[in-house]
């Protein structure tokens, strides 16, 4: 497992339609080491802080290997990046990534897997692909969330260790069907609420959704 790239993004304003948008979707690569902090990764921001970013949200991790597969679907060459994410993982994915999960980065970096990401209408402001946030969803080609357990550096090419798996039954494809279907599916969405590791916010939806169903 490794850090294939790095990108970060301030806020700006763009024309879009003839309108103002605001967003710090736009992330740059970066060259050489970066230090990743216990709200986000240097260099970076967040606009909409209520959905992104924070100590919950601090590093959006997206796998490399989805490119190839857009690429071939959309008969486009998409960069790293495209998706907003701050690492381009390899050898991990929405299938092989759990809740809680504990990764070291390089030798001090230690990072821990708390929410999947909730793609939004900016990807497709972004990216102009018609129905591109329905296929994210559909194929929970998402990307995954990490707050910072230890502060440190990083660069591209370090590699990525699991150190702990918490909760080997709860990757982010089931977390994020289950978010997705929680008035149908109480029991599991209880069970999921318990899990301490996952964001505050989705346990509080995830409560509130299996109590209604009682």
């Amino acid at each position: 497992m490794e850090l294939l790239s790095i990108h970060v993004g301030k806020v700006q304003t763009h024309d879009y339609n003839g309108e103002e948008w605001t967003t710090a979707y736009m992330k740059k690569p970066v060259s050489g080491a970066v230090h990743v902090g216990k709200l986000n990764v240097e260099g970076d921001d967040q606009h909409h802080k209520k959905y992104h970013g924070g100590e919950h949200r601090a590093v959006l991790m997206y796998a490399a290997e989805h490119y190839k597969l857009w690429s071939d679907e959309l008969e486009r060459d998409l960069p790293y990046g495209s998706f907003a994410e701050n690492f381009t993982v390899t050898e991990l994915n929405e299938d092989t990534v759990c809740i809680g999960d504990i990764y070291q980065i390089g030798e001090t970096v230690k990072v821990q897997v708390s929410q999947p990401r909730q793609p939004c209408q900016q990807i497709y402001r972004t990216l102009g692909i018609r129905g591109i946030v329905k296929k994210i969803q559909s194929t929970f080609r998402s990307g995954w969330y990490c707050r910072v357990l230890e502060e440190g550096a990083v660069d591209k090419g370090m590699p990525i260790q699991l150190l702990e798996r918490l909760h080997p039954d709860w990757t982010i494809i089931r977390a994020h069907d289950v978010m997705s279907n929680r008035k149908d599916r109480p029991d599991e969405s209880l069970e999921l609420s318990k899990i301490e590791e996952l964001e505050p916010g989705w346990r509080k939806k995830l409560a509130q959704a299996a109590q209604s169903s009682t």
